[in-house]
């Protein structure tokens, strides 16, 4: 499987690249998020974290900028039920990551069917399942007497958001690195998920 690939862009569209890999040029598809940090004009360099979608009759790639773009992608891919890459793609395309988050803990269906494509019924569903089957509400705020320092919590929010997109219960995600964390406070979101996929 492709997980990450960088590359000079040899062709650019909106939400669309074509990568130049080592002569081989792959194409990519990349939500607005990502294309407005990375801006990929053509003859960039830019690197891409990839998710690969098999399909019987195709294979199609999926870039990220961030792996919490990622995350959160693989978390409505795998997570909600009727969710396939392009409504993840057009969720990512909709609107700011933090503001997608908020909408999801905050019950603001209304918010997430502005998106183009989306729908209230969807976004209804997306919300109930991320909450009460995945739990994200928890993992979304910062941990428990971690709070005061940003950079820490943004570590274990990262962490934790990667577990559940791996199939961690939230419940789990939050204990395991949240120990992993107060084992080891300069642990890297690497560190943490990598200990935490050791202890399971």
């Amino acid at each position: 499987m492709i997980a990450r690939l960088r590359g000079n862009v040899w062709e650019a569209w909106p939400n669309r690249l074509i990568l130049d890999c080592g002569g081989v040029g792959y194409e990519v598809f990349v939500p607005q998020i990502s294309v407005d940090q990375l801006n990929p004009v053509e003859g960039k360099e830019v690197s891409l974290l990839i998710y690969q979608h098999i399909r019987e009759q195709a294979q199609t790639l999926y870039g990220f900028a961030t792996k919490e773009e990622k995350d959160i992608f693989l978390l409505l891919v795998d997570r909600v039920s009727g969710i396939g890459p392009s409504i993840a793609m057009a969720i990512l395309s909709g609107m700011p990551v933090g503001r997608f988050k908020d909408a999801v803990v905050n019950d603001d269906a209304k918010t997430l069917a502005t998106i183009k494509g989306l729908g209230k019924k969807t976004a209804e569903r997306i919300i109930l399942e991320l909450k009460d089957k995945v739990g994200v509400t928890e993992t979304w705020k910062p941990a428990e007497g971690l709070e005061g320092v940003a950079e820490t919590s943004t570590t274990l929010q990262d962490a934790e958001l990667a577990l559940l997109a791996l199939g961690f219960k939230q419940a789990d995600a939050r204990k395991s690195v949240t120990a992993a964390l107060k084992a080891n406070p300069e642990a890297s979101v690497e560190d943490l998920i990598r200990s935490s996929l050791m202890g399971r």
